[in-house]
Formats: structure tokens, sequence, C-alpha cells
């Protein structure tokens, strides 16, 4: 343990910046670190992390994270004063059993012992206390769907709300849909209009921050399923920030 949170100390002094961690002592913190510094250069977690204003002893909320790509980036960034909520959706957790059994012995782990993880309802975002960031990949588009529920983008952005501190940032990553599409396509390309996102986020409560085209592709026509394999990995995804007043 004591190992892991000096690793993790020595690495949170790069807290949003956007230089390459140093990668020769992956084998006493994560062999994960290498693979991740490696897909940074498609993934863009350190700068997203800068976008957000990420910094060491920031509270985070990493909703739905997936294969743990994003916690541990913030987990980095927040060093040991910091903490990393990870949390599932339980009707999500239901379609990603082995996702959800790997991030469980992820959280706490030596490296990572400033991560914990919970299974909740999809309407709730409890945790101890109020956080600095709610942040979200590619999962906003699930929430109209049927799978996730009685639900709705409504309920989630009103319990990012209550999550937040004041001043605290809900980042939003996803897949472009097509202008005006609306909700159209989140069960059937799993994708969603920018446009209606942010119609819906404003109206929880938060005011609009910004955003980036890190991760935007020109190429991306909007018209194939984000599982196509001619995009697949390569979507055009649109980065919002709002913030709580």
């Amino acid at each position: 343990m004591r190992a892991g949170l000096a690793v993790l100390m020595g690495i949170a002094m790069l807290g949003g910046c956007t230089a390459k961690w140093d990668t020769g002592n992956t084998a006493t913190a994560d062999t994960r670190l290498a693979r991740d510094v490696a897909a940074d250069a498609r993934r863009h977690g350190p700068e997203i992390a800068a976008f957000a204003g990420l910094k060491a002893g920031d509270k985070v909320i990493d909703l739905i994270p997936g294969g743990g790509y994003w916690t541990r980036t913030f987990a980095r960034i927040v060093g040991p004063t910091g903490h990393v909520y990870g949390i599932w959706a339980e009707p999500y957790a239901h379609e990603a059993a082995s996702d959800v059994k790997t991030y469980a012995a992820l959280a706490g782990s030596p490296a990572f012992a400033n991560v914990s993880a919970s299974t909740q309802p999809a309407t709730s975002l409890a945790v101890p206390e109020k956080v600095d960031l709610v942040f979200t990949s590619q999962n906003y588009h699930d929430y109209p769907d049927k799978f996730m529920g009685p639900t709705d983008p409504a309920l989630l952005n009103k319990a990012a709300f209550d999550a937040l501190k004041p001043g605290g940032i809900y980042l939003i990553i996803d897949h472009v849909a097509a202008a005006g599409s609306g909700l159209r396509d989140t069960d059937t390309l799993h994708r969603i209009d920018p446009e209606i996102v942010r119609k819906q986020v404003t109206a929880a409560g938060f005011v609009f921050a910004g955003e980036s085209k890190l991760l935007a592709n020109p190429q991306d026509d909007h018209s194939k399923p984000v599982f196509d394999k001619a995009i697949r990995g390569h979507t055009d995804q649109f980065i919002y920030k709002f913030r709580k007043p």
C-alpha cells in the first residue's frame, strides 16, 4: 500500500498537464500504465482531464467506467488526497459483468488506493461527499434507451447536479449523431445529437462552459453504428463541459 501511494504521489505532480507519464517504474506501480500512455494519442486522457480542470486532491465520479482507462487517468492526477468514485448503473452492470468484476479488482488495489467502486440504480450518483467532477464517456446516449429501465437523461442530469460542489464540472463525451436527430439514433447507432445533450443538461441548471474538439473526426458521416468496423474506435465525438453555478 505504501509503495503504491508513493507512486501515486509522484504521478499526481503532473495533475492536469499533458506531459507523458514516466513509464520506467510500471512494474512497481501498475502494468497498465504503459498501455494507458500508449492509448493517450488516441483517447487524449491527460488533455481532456486538463480541459475539465482536474487537479491534485479533486474528487471525481466516473460514471460507467468501462475498462477503467479514465479512472486510472484521473486517479493518477488527483493523487492520494483525491478520490475517484467509479459508479456502475445497475442495468448497464448487468450487460458488462466482466468489466464490473475487473474494475472491482482495480478499486482499492495498492496502486489505486484512491479508487472505489459501486453499483447503483440508474437514477443515483450517491457518494459520501460532494465532488469536483462528474464524468461520463460514451454512456449518456444509453439513458433514453429501454434497457436502462425507468430512467432518462433528465434524472441523470439532476443526479449529477446534486452530486457536484458549486462550481463543479459535468463533462460528457459521446458519439455524434446527425444534426437535428435528437434521440433518434441512441439505440440503433449508439449516437446522440450534441444539441439535445446541451439542451437537456442546461435545463437541469448547468451552465455550458465550453467544448473541446480533441475527439472530433470530420471523416465520420454519422450514419454508421459506432461498432461498425469501418469507424469503430474513430467515431466523431463531442466533449461538452458544463458547470454547476
